[in-house]
This record gives structure tokens, C-alpha cells and sequence, in this order.
């Protein structure tokens, strides 16, 4: 065993990460969370209690003041039952009970009544329970990130010489981000148009995914989500930079770092140059906190991949194989063959050493299923192992983790076809050019953290009516499809770094076979 644990800790981080996926994934299955178990949280003579309900072949949902039945589940119900629990208002769950009958082995019927009920939820398993210490690494990341964004942008504008050179990086920058996503959409919408995933699915499929996610986004359909493009135009200035670094805004602190970083250029040495090394110091010893965070990557790699798996397993991945497998393939096509291609014509560098590169990066980026965590790590990668210089990476990379979002825009659009062929509405030529470029205009504006995809589609499926309660058809899988797609997310802005720090001839790199 010490042997073995020797062993471990000698290889290269990458390996590790690589055989603690495995592992998660393993050690998920194997304590996967049960389909037949509900841990009931109620009151009984003013002291909370609870209890886990191992078996129960009905139950119901009684009223307690007149015992009335309200409604009735059978035995393969759980998610059924809980998403039921979770419709109710706080006032009418302390009105309910829940009573549970069972048969036992001799054929006789028995029954449990819980009255006051505060909580019914799934049992959680150790692979469940270990999550924090994943959630810790992905905090411990994205904590850095902000500062981080701040520090190098500064750095990064500020050494690009003047504000011609800024405009000139960030004009190439930007056309190499727009054409990626619409590249990336056009692959998902000609994907999903020849496999058709959404005629593969089954009626009963579909009948039993609208019941059991539906709630999970009756509150995200109901907000007033729309797609202003002047507004985000003018909400990308800051009113206030301390505020926009306190709530995270991605694109107000771009901006903000942007703006001093060029007016730096525009001052005199004597009082820029303070400035300028204390930003580089504070973003080098960023970059450094990075290399002792990723220490504890295996760790924080194996507790979320678990409990990922854990808790949804994969039986989800049958229901939905044909969706699921429709967005893999167009995330493999544009990841090896669009990107492959860009780093090989635009860098001049051997795709197969860029992917080696940047494996670290699609590792945190699978397991985190955020750019902005993944970035400092997505920095460090690309100076150390590409070759791309510090005022690149500092001035693209930051950038690229807010507005350039290859997957996610893909993802939408994917999405947004399966949900309209589910539902048999025939998009034409015209409503899918609507969905191009909805999909492009509101992958610029998601924000780099899990789950925020889901958001942006909505404003997607408005945009052609296609019926925004879909979205539960694809929400049981929709986790393992955000890790995927924040991998092709996070290597396109690294790509797009190599290509504009060849252009300015600043690629340090030996053209390897």
C-alpha cells in the first residue's frame, strides 16, 4: 500500500487527475444514491425528527385536517414524490403528511403515517456526502480568479506599449471569439438536424423526464430573463468598480482593468511604473497560489466526480443517449478538428502538442464545469507548456473565459433543436439563423460559472416559441453536459491566446512533428 501511495505521488499531476476520474467514477457507482430510499425530516410533539422510508409500495399525500387523500404514488415514484414535496409552499407542507404502506414478506400490509412534514430528499451516500472537499478546490480556484482577472488585464494592457496595439489584439481577439461560436453553432444546428435526437425519444421518456424536472425550472421560466443587447452594451460600465469586484461582474471588471490599464500607457513612467509592478506581483503571486491549490486537485477531482456520478448515475445517459450523444460528437468535431485546425494554420504549432499542453486545463475544466476556475490554471498552462507570453495570456485568456463560450453556444442550440423536433415543431431555414444568432449573442453575455447555460436558453427558446417548459427534458443530464462543454469552452480561448501571440510574433515555440 505505501508502495502504491509512493507511486501516486511521483507521477505527473495530469495522470493523477486523469486516474482519480476513473476512480470518482467508480467509487460513484458503486455508491450511487438509491431510487427506493427517502429521508423524511417532520415534527413530532414540537421536536424535529427524522427517518429514512427504505420501502413502500404506495404513498400518499394526506391532509391532515380532514385526512383526505391528495395524491397517491406508487412504489418507482420517488423523484415523482419529492418533486411534488417541493411544489408545496411552506404552509401547505406543514398541513400535509405522507403515508407510507408497505407489504411484508408474509403478505401482510403495514403503514407509516409522518405528520408535519419540513422535508422529504434523497438519501445521500458517502459519495454524495464527500462533495464539500470538491467544492472547497473549485472555491479555492475560483477565488483567485477575480483578482487574478483584475491583476493581469491591468498588467497585460498596460505592457502592450499603447493603445493602437490594444485596439489591434483586441480586434483579432474578438474576431477569432465570434467566428469560433458561430462556427461552434453551425456544427450543433447541422449536428442535431441529420441525427435528429429529438425524434429518437421515446413518448413515455418524455412524459416521465416533463414530470420529474419540471419543477427543477418552474422558478427560472417564471423570471423576466431577456435578451437587451443595448443594455448589456451599457451595463458593461461600472458604476461602481468596487461593487462589480464584490458581486463578480465578469465583463464590468474587464472593462475597469481595460480602462486603467490602457491610461497607464498614457502617463509618465515614473508614476506608471509603480503601478505596473505592483499589479505584476500581485498577478505572479496569483499564478503561484495556483501551483499550491492544483496540489490538491486529485483530491477535489475524485470527491466531485463522485458525487456527480453518485447522484445521477448514469441511467439518465439511456434515456437521453441520442441527445447526449448528438452535443459529444459536435463538441469532439469542433474541439479536435476546429481548433486542431486553428492552432496548426493560425500558430503554426503541432495540435498534438497544444492538446498536451493543455490537458490540466481540460481536466479542471471537466470536473469544475466553470471557465473562470479553470482560468488560472488555463494562464499558467499556456505560458509554461505553449510558450504564449505573459502579455497575451494576461489580455486574451481573461477575456476569453467571459465572452468566448464555443460549448455553451453550441449546447444551446442542440438544445433548443432536440426540444423542437420532441415537440414536433418544424423549424425552418429562417428561425434557425434566429437561433445562430441569439445563441452567439447570448453566449457572449453567460457568465463563467456552472450552470448558468440553462439560463441563456431560455432566451433561445423564446426566441423561436419553442416551448421553454422542454428545458426538463434535458435537465437530469444537463450537469455531465456542462462538463463537457466548459472543456471545449476553455480550450478555444487557449487556442485563440497561441494564434494572436503568433501573429504578434511572440510564440516561443519549436515546431515539434
Amino acid at each position: 500500500m505505501k508502495s502504491i501511495a509512493l507511486w501516486f505521488w511521483n507521477i505527473k499531476l495530469h495522470n493523477k487527475i486523469f486516474l482519480v476520474l476513473l476512480f470518482g467514477a467508480l467509487f460513484g457507482t458503486l455508491f450511487n444514491v438509491s431510487s427506493y430510499k427517502i429521508k423524511v425530516t417532520y415534527k413530532e410533539q414540537g421536536e424535529e425528527k427524522s427517518a429514512i422510508i427504505e420501502r413502500w409500495d404506495l404513498v400518499e399525500f394526506v391532509y391532515q385536517a380532514s385526512g383526505g387523500v391528495q395524491a397517491v404514488f406508487g412504489k418507482d415514484d420517488q423523484l415523482k414524490i419529492l418533486s411534488h414535496f417541493q411544489n408545496f409552499s411552506r404552509d401547505q407542507k406543514q398541513n400535509y403528511g405522507i403515508l407510507v404502506r408497505w407489504e411484508n414478506p408474509d403478505g401482510s400490509i403495514r403503514q407509516e403515517l409522518y405528520q408535519r412534514i419540513i422535508d422529504l430528499q434523497k438519501v445521500k451516500t458517502i459519495a454524495v456526502a464527500i462533495k464539500p472537499i470538491g467544492t472547497l478546490f473549485i472555491r479555492l480556484l475560483t477565488f483567485i480568479a477575480i483578482p487574478l482577472v483584475l491583476a493581469s488585464l491591468i498588467v497585460g494592457a498596460s505592457s502592450l506599449g499603447n493603445i493602437g496595439i490594444v485596439g489591434k489584439i483586441g480586434a483579432k481577439m474578438i474576431i477569432f471569439y465570434i467566428c469560433l461560436i458561430a462556427i461552434a453553432i453551425t456544427i450543433g444546428l447541422t449536428f442535431a438536424n441529420v441525427i435528429k435526437p429529438g425524434e429518437k425519444l421515446a413518448q413515455d421518456a418524455r412524459e416521465k423526464l416533463l414530470v420529474e424536472f419540471a419543477p427543477n425550472i418552474k422558478t427560472k421560466i417564471s423570471e423576466n430573463i431577456d435578451l437587451d443587447v443595448i443594455n448589456t452594451i451599457v451595463n458593461i460600465v461600472p458604476t461602481n468598480p468596487i461593487s462589480a469586484l464584490a458581486n463578480a461582474e465578469m465583463l464590468q471588471i474587464v472593462f475597469f482593468a481595460l480602462i486603467v490599464g490602457i491610461t497607464l500607457t498614457m502617463i509618465r513612467k515614473e508614476k506608471s511604473e509603480p503601478v505596473i509592478r505592483f499589479f505584476d506581483g500581485f498577478s505572479e503571486l496569483m499564478i503561484r497560489m495556483v501551483g499550491i491549490i492544483m496540489k490538491l486537485a486529485p483530491l477535489g477531482v475524485f470527491a466531485l466526480i463522485s458525487a456527480t456520478v453518485g447522484e445521477f448515475g448514469f441511467d439518465i445517459l439511456q434515456t437521453l443517449f441520442w441527445y447526449a450523444l448528438t452535443l459529444i460528437i459536435g463538441l469532439a468535431f469542433h474541439q479536435f478538428i476546429i481548433l486542431g485546425s486553428l492552432v496548426k494554420v493560425f500558430s503554426g504549432m503541432n495540435p498534438v502538442r497544444f492538446f498536451k499542453g493543455i490537458r490540466n486545463v481540460m481536466l479542471i475544466a471537466f470536473t469544475s464545469s466553470s471557465s473562470a476556475a479553470t482560468l488560472p490554471v488555463n494562464m499558467k498552462s499556456c505560458e509554461e507548456n505553449l510558450g504564449v507570453p505573459k502579455k497575451i495570456t494576461s489580455f486574451v485568456l481573461p477575456l476569453g473565459a467571459t465572452i468566448n463560450m464555443d460549448g455553451t453556444s453550441m449546447y444551446q442550440a442542440v438544445a433548443a433543436v432536440f426540444i423542437a423536433q420532441v415537440y414536433g415543431i418544424e423549424l425552418h431555414l429562417s428561425e434557425q439563423l434566429i437561433i445562430l444568432l441569439t445563441a452567439l449573442l447570448a453566449s457572449i453575455g453567460t457568465a463563467p460559472v456552472p450552470g448558468v447555460g440553462i439560463i441563456m436558453l431560455i432566451i433561445v427558446l423564446r426566441s423561436v416559441n419553442i416551448p421553454e417548459e422542454g428545458i426538463a427534458l434535458i435537465m437530469g443530464i444537463d450537469r455531465f453536459l456542462d462538463m463537457c462543454r466548459t472543456v471545449v469552452n476553455t480550450s478555444g480561448d487557449a487556442a485563440v491566446a497561441t494564434a494572436i501571440a503568433k501573429s504578434e510574433g511572440v510564440l516561443e515555440i519549436t515546431n515539434e512533428k
